[in-house]
């Protein structure tokens, strides 16, 4: 098997992809912009070849690396990139090398299109939040009239939460289309809940081989005001979530892929939506969740995620088993703008090997995911909620709820999970025994 891996030194993490497919016996082949000699080690060792492009966005030059191996090993069978950065781009090269084994350039609309994705959700039988075109003020305001303030209004093609508002009003309503970019806009009706997501694994039956949840605060509202970002997996998938999750699977005709899908778990009850704790369709995304999050699946369900996905890929099924150790994995980021009680060695030596990563976020990340991260894994809620509230507690100023449990606000303009796709520079922390 001849497979093309896109910008796989890139977030850090993607090598694990690459490995596990080479000790599944695959040809795996590299597309990058950084040098040869600048990949990391463990990368190079699982690459048969790499072709460096001077940069990812210029199509012709990505065109022309994979005509060379197609060239120099034959026919490929896969490309993937796994990040929502290059989807697009992964399905015209699949589309022009008549590679069959992901989405197409037709089939690609309806996973990024944030419109074209709302039938899928009623064959489904999934409710999702009522939503229109932004074109002109005045049919803005006709959809504000049958929805009510506060409304959301973001891309329809587009990634996590950029370039997204929440109107609470006529003034707000009023700035935005002042300032509105020439991009394609839609509005929604805003609604109280966690975000949610349900991710997994499925063969090229749509039948699903693996599946975990992810818990989180809205996003943009942490990048607002500059909270900690505390998100988590837990141990297994509610029930109404791994219903719906299965068939969202199902309606969008999902093969062979590791999907990242984002629902809403309601904390107010919302009129053709569902009571308190029901889920709310949000948005699909074909690929996994960015960052850390396998890594936090993995810990969580205390299995190997890239060599489940690798599985898929070239078994078409699931050879790891089940692993009855399930625990809470949690993320919790701090930020450099409070001076908190307890110091970086304060909370490594108290949670020890239960700390599993421990780094200094880069700046262009840490507006979202806080400046000092830390990810543990935990036995019970009970456990997970005490570190949140020992990682988080504050000398100067009155101590904010942080731990997990409590409500959050999240409008649909919020990843579910935490999707981002960034270089991460990894601060060796000691971890005490």
């Amino acid at each position: 098997m001849n497979f093309i891996f896109i910008s796989p030194q890139f977030p850090r993490t993607y090598w694990n992809w690459c490995d596990r497919l080479k000790k599944n016996g695959a040809n795996v082949l590299g597309i990058g912009d950084t040098p040869y000699d600048d990949l990391a080690p463990e990368l190079k060792q699982c690459l048969t070849e790499y072709y460096k492009v001077g940069t990812l966005e210029d199509y012709d030059q990505v065109f022309r690396a994979v005509a060379f191996f197609s060239f120099k090993y034959g026919k490929i069978h896969w490309l993937e990139s796994n990040n929502e950065y290059w989807l697009e781009h992964d399905s015209m090269l699949r589309t022009d090398f008549n590679i069959l084994s992901g989405p197409d350039v037709d089939e690609i609309q309806a996973y990024r299109s944030k419109a074209a994705m709302k039938p899928y959700y009623k064959k489904a039988g999934v409710p999702t939040c009522r939503q229109a075109p932004v074109t002109t003020q005045e049919e803005a305001e006709k959809f504000i009239k049958k929805v009510g303030y506060p409304v959301i209004v973001k891309p329809e093609y587009g990634v996590g939460a950029a370039a997204t508002w929440r109107l609470e009003n006529e003034e707000d309503l009023a700035a935005f289309f002042a300032e509105k970019p020439e991009d394609a806009y839609v509005m929604e009706e805003y609604v109280y809940g966690w975000i949610c997501s349900y991710d997994a694994i499925v063969d090229s039956q749509s039948n699903v081989l693996f599946e975990s949840m992810s818990i989180s605060p809205p996003i943009m509202d942490i990048v607002n005001e500059q909270t900690e970002l505390v998100f988590y997996v837990p141990p297994s998938v509610e029930p109404q979530l791994q219903e719906r999750g299965r068939a969202t699977v199902k309606s969008f005709g999902v093969k062979s892929r590791f999907v990242h899908m984002e629902f809403f778990k309601l904390t107010k009850a919302k009129k053709g939506l569902g009571k308190v704790g029901d889920f709310v369709g949000l948005e699909v995304n074909m690929r996994p969740g960015g960052g850390y999050m396998p890594d936090m699946m993995d810990f969580a369900h205390s299995t190997d995620v890239y060599q489940l996905w690798a599985d898929m890929i070239c078994f078409d099924e699931r050879r790891l088993p089940e692993n009855p150790d399930q625990q809470y994995c949690v993320y919790f980021g701090q930020r450099d703008r409070f001076t908190y009680v307890h110091s970086k060695e304060d909370i490594l030596a108290k949670y020890g090997s239960r700390i599993k990563m421990c780094e200094r976020m880069p700046d262009i990340l840490s507006g979202a995911m806080g400046n000092q991260m830390y990810t543990a894994l935990l036995p019970t809620r009970e456990e997970m909620d005490e570190f949140v509230k020992y990682a988080g507690e504050k000398v100067e100023e009155p101590q904010k709820e942080t731990a997990v449990s409590k409500d959050a606000e999240a409008s649909s303009s919020q990843n579910g999970g935490i999707d981002y796709d960034g270089a991460y520079e990894q601060e060796e922390c000691h971890q005490a025994d």
